[in-house]
């Protein structure tokens, strides 16, 4: 029902209006009347108003007066002005402040239902136009948020050796203070648990809920991991103290999903984390103490902080192991997993587990680096995990590793020996997807794949059909085509987010692919709304 408001200093012309339609019938509402522009103004300021109908010559505030007064202020309300013939050439300056239709007096019901009818059409195409850029607007900004809860998962799940990419793309994603050497973070885990509740139907806005906590506070960001069901973890910059189970952080979560969701709630706290290095120490310590939970689906906070024990692995050991995987030398492997993970090794279970679910992350990123993850995988990979957590044999442990190892070592090699290459051009796409806004190189991604970089510029030109460094352009700038239609994101903001230092740069490359500057393309964006 489109809202209307009448405006003239008669008050029988007033009437008049009134009865000239059955408003209610046609689709409209007659919210209020106003003798006079000011009066007028007043009422706009305290109702939802779709048209205004209003006389030329009023007093106080007359009705072109108004009308410059109406645009400025609420530019959505359309305008359609009544005048006698004498008044034509005043109401002319009507027009040109923006009226939508102008009528004289005295007005035939069929003149003014059409006006009216008309003004209802663009209204209605405004909105729907509205809501259509307001869809997509939402979209784009999700798609940065789910990039950037994606590279959180990242950096606590995947192979990131080259710190200075890993640190680059943390700024870009506006993430830049966990860059910082010496930023101390801690991991929490939160587990929806009840086993009289669909928890399937009430994931999405757990998640939902968990993303909304997080924004309430600074420097803290959630995200999930799929091989977790039912569970979202946090990221929470420590500016302070660490998080306790008293934190308000955590028992504000635990209060209000139980609230919103009516739901019960396990959550992990894990160690501080110091540094990029830590992150995923720290991750799998809040997951190992959401593992010390009781059975049941009564409300619990396990703190692992608190623990004196010390949980340690290096990204030298890490890169170590990774290397044993990609040269394809599956007794190195083992051996290596004898000193960290022996029978004889001198360590608590609680640490034992540790190195184990760091060892499986190592495994399971190998996995995706090669797009390997088969059914046969992703089951060894979860009875690996179920044994880890259940640790009823150390040996069970160990050997359940190893197999995994051999079978992904097996897969490394027939993707090496493949004669097209066609799965080390996509791995390497699919990573390019992930990384495009980072500074990487083709020697870079020879490297990070362990092939000749000759080798693998010659195969990714005769797979994809550019060569790698137009095949890098081509996708940094279908990427900031996307986010240019986030509003809330500037031109130096998008250009950082695909791989630009410089935005005159960006600006150049980007009107050579779309003959439009930036700046252009967002302008013509808003022409379309």
């Amino acid at each position: 029902m489109m809202k209307v408001l009448i405006t003239d200093d008669e008050i029988q012309i007033r009437k008049g209006l009134r009865m000239k339609l059955d408003w209610e019938k046609e689709g409209f509402q007659v919210v209020a009347e106003a003798a006079n522009g000011k009066d007028a103004l007043n009422i706009l300021n305290e109702n939802e108003i779709d048209i205004v109908i209003t006389d030329v010559r009023m007093p106080i505030m007359d009705g072109i007066e108004f009308v410059k007064q109406c645009q400025l202020k609420y530019p959505q309300v359309k305008m359609i002005v009544l005048s006698g013939y004498s008044d034509f050439d005043y109401a002319k300056s009507a027009l040109q402040a923006g009226v939508r239709d102008y009528l004289l007096k005295p007005v035939a019901p069929d003149e003014l239902l059409d006006a009216l009818s008309r003004i209802r059409g663009e209204i209605e195409e405004e909105k729907k136009t509205q809501m259509e850029s307001e869809r997509i607007i939402r979209l784009v900004h999700n798609q940065f948020e789910e990039i950037r809860e994606q590279y959180l998962l990242y950096l606590v799940k995947e192979d990131w050796s080259e710190l200075n990419i890993t640190k680059d793309r943390l700024q870009q994603l506006g993430l830049e203070y966990f860059s910082n050497d010496h930023v101390k973070v801690q991991f929490v885990t939160v587990e929806i648990r009840d086993l009289e509740k669909n928890e399937k139907e009430l994931w999405l806005p757990f998640k939902m809920l968990c993303k909304e906590i997080a924004e309430g506070v600074k420097g803290t960001y959630s995200f999930y991991d799929t091989n977790y069901a039912n569970m979202v973890h946090f990221i929470s910059r420590l500016d302070e103290e660490p998080l306790t189970g008293s934190s308000s952080f955590i028992q504000d979560l635990q209060r209000k999903v139980k609230q919103f969701l009516k739901l019960e709630t396990v959550i992990g706290i894990g160690k501080v984390a110091i540094g990029l290095s830590q992150f995923k120490n720290g991750y799998i310590s809040a997951l190992l103490s959401w593992s010390q939970s009781e059975l049941g689906s009564h409300s619990q906070v396990i703190d692992g902080s608190a623990t004196n024990e010390m949980f340690d692995f290096s990204m030298e050991l890490e890169k170590r192991l990774m290397n044993t995987i990609e040269n394809v030398d599956h007794k190195a492997f083992e051996t290596n997993m004898s000193v960290i993970l022996g029978e004889t090794t001198n360590q608590s279970m609680m640490k034992y587990s540790f190195v184990a679910n760091r060892v499986l992350f190592l495994l399971g990123s190998l996995t995706r680096k090669y797009d390997i993850d088969s059914v046969e995988i992703n089951n060894l990979i979860w009875n690996c995990q179920q044994s880890i957590w259940e640790l009823n044999s150390q040996s069970k442990v160990n050997e359940q590793l190893v197999d995994l190892a051999g079978l992904i070592i097996e897969n490394v090699i027939k993707i090496r020996a493949s004669s097209n290459g066609a799965k080390i051009v996509e791995n390497v796409r699919r990573f390019l997807d992930q990384h495009y806004g980072s500074e990487v190189s083709l020697s870079l991604l020879a490297e990070h794949f362990h092939i000749n970089s000759a080798y693998l510029s010659e195969i990714f030109k005769s797979q994809v059909g550019q060569t790698f460094s137009d095949y890098l352009i081509n996708l940094r700038m279908e990427n900031a085509r996307q986010f240019l239609k986030d509003p809330q994101l500037k031109i130096i903001d998008v250009a950082h987010l695909v791989g630009f230092s410089n935005s005159g740069y960006f600006s150049t490359v980007f009107k050579k692919y779309f003959d439009q500057t930036p700046v252009e393309y967002r302008k013509s964006l808003n022409r379309v709304k």
